[in-house]
């Protein structure tokens, strides 16, 4: 596979075990050699934790209110922004033509990448890999995860009354027949502190 050191720059990663990185960009489709499929697998465990660890350390928030927010990072169109940025598709070999990569090829991919990066540098290089290349949204931006939210359950958007007061701004939201109020020193943070607690309220729902 003579286009390795050009993945290894696209990853922005050198492997030590060459093998793994060419498993990584073995499509299913191809016969008579190991797929990525294995390393995919423990690829979105990885992901999964680094996520979650990242989320605890970052963020006080409940339980339900990490759960979604942990759904953002993890979700099938985050992993495939990551792999467009890093344009990993082109180094991935397949058989059967453009049908093959139909689905969630892109977002295995990132995961067999991961996985990959694992076994050969460890947790800490896998790490390092998903710090620098997964764009998930700020832990702290609730008005992103709440709109996030609601136009997944109906296709609307949030609204927001913000006024302001002698000690600062206060704002209320409402979404999906539920309202909530917040404040603070600007008219961004009052919103937000809105949208942090409504998002609690639905995501309790």
């Amino acid at each position: 596979m003579p286009e390795l050191p050009d993945a290894e720059r696209a990853i922005g990663y050198t492997f030590t075990d060459k093998a793994l990185l060419r498993t990584c960009f073995t499509h299913a489709s191809v016969a008579g050699q190991e797929s990525n499929e294995r390393l995919e697998f423990l690829g979105d465990a990885v992901l999964e934790l680094y996520v979650t660890e990242k989320l605890y350390r970052d963020c006080a928030a409940r339980e339900g209110e990490l759960t979604e927010l942990r759904k953002q990072f993890v979700s099938r169109e985050a992993l495939e922004e990551a792999e467009r940025r890093l344009g990993l598709l082109r180094f991935l070999h397949y058989a059967g033509g453009a049908d093959a990569l139909r689905g969630k090829t892109a977002s295995n991919l990132y995961e067999a990448v991961t996985g990959a990066i694992y076994l050969d540098g460890g947790y800490a290089a896998a790490e390092a890999f998903l710090a620098r290349t997964l764009a998930g949204k700020s832990a702290e931006n609730y008005k992103s995860a709440l709109q996030e939210l609601v136009q997944q359950r109906e296709h609307t958007t949030p609204s927001y009354e913000t006024a302001e007061t002698e000690n600062g701004f206060i704002c209320e939201v409402h979404a999906l027949g539920q309202s909530a109020r917040g404040s603070g020193n600007s008219k961004k943070l009052a919103e937000q502190a809105a949208a942090k607690l409504l998002f609690g309220k639905l995501t309790e729902q």
